[in-house]
């Protein structure tokens, strides 16, 4: 188990990387296996920059999953679910970079308001392994996931079909965090109670609505 100081360092330098670090995938970049015509599709002007506030919104969604699993790390004494937290957050780090790269692709740019989502992300996590355990925590995990997954398939369905490139990126990402919410589940995480999850539905709702412009 590492040391309190040793844990809190980690924790400073997963929020420093996340915020304010270039973002290298461990995975290759899900459009690369696409032909350049595939690639390439050309977007009318308004399909471009819906297509750049959709991506915004996943890369807000990214860095609040960082938060969460950072957050979620620290407030566990378990060394084994430390790891698991450890393990998601890395693949989450891929999807960072993928939206990242798209965004720039796109030729627009990330969320104005990205330190604030990570500041409320990070709480959420930190009050749920802290305050409720565990079990409640990994809980938290299989709900935000599953509405992730909710959310991702409603960005599929509105993206255009000829843009290859961002199909591809979304559909990986959410086969990613559907795996994410059965990990926890099997891991232990318990049914929340529909009242909380209709509050993080509630707050879900609000940070999409505002990240879509700025």
């Amino acid at each position: 188990m590492k040391a309190p100081l040793d844990q809190l360092l980690v924790t400073a330098d997963n929020v420093l990387r996340t915020l304010w670090a270039d973002h290298h995938a461990s995975r290759p970049y899900p459009p690369a296996t696409m032909s350049p015509a595939e690639r390439s599709a050309s977007l009318s002007e308004s399909e471009r920059r819906e297509v750049a506030s959709l991506m915004r919104v996943n890369h807000v969604g990214e860095v609040c999953a960082q938060a969460l699993y950072t957050a979620q790390a620290l407030a566990t004494q378990n060394a084994a679910l430390r790891e698991h937290f450890t393990r998601a957050s890395v693949e989450e780090t891929d999807h960072l970079a993928w939206t990242e790269r798209r965004l720039q692709e796109l030729g627009e740019r990330r969320s104005w308001l990205t330190p604030l989502w990570y500041v409320g992300a990070f709480g959420i996590g930190l009050a749920a392994g802290k305050l409720a355990g565990d079990r409640v925590s990994l809980g938290f995990v299989v709900e935000t996931e599953r509405q992730v997954e909710a959310h991702l398939q409603s960005h599929l369905d509105r993206l255009p079909p000829s843009d290859w490139a961002s199909r591809a990126i979304v559909a990986q990402m959410k086969a990613d965090e559907a795996r994410h919410a059965v990990d926890a589940q099997k891991a232990g995480g318990v049914e929340l109670p529909a009242p909380v999850k209709g509050v993080m539905r509630l707050a879900a709702q609000v940070m999409t609505t505002v990240a879509h412009r700025i």
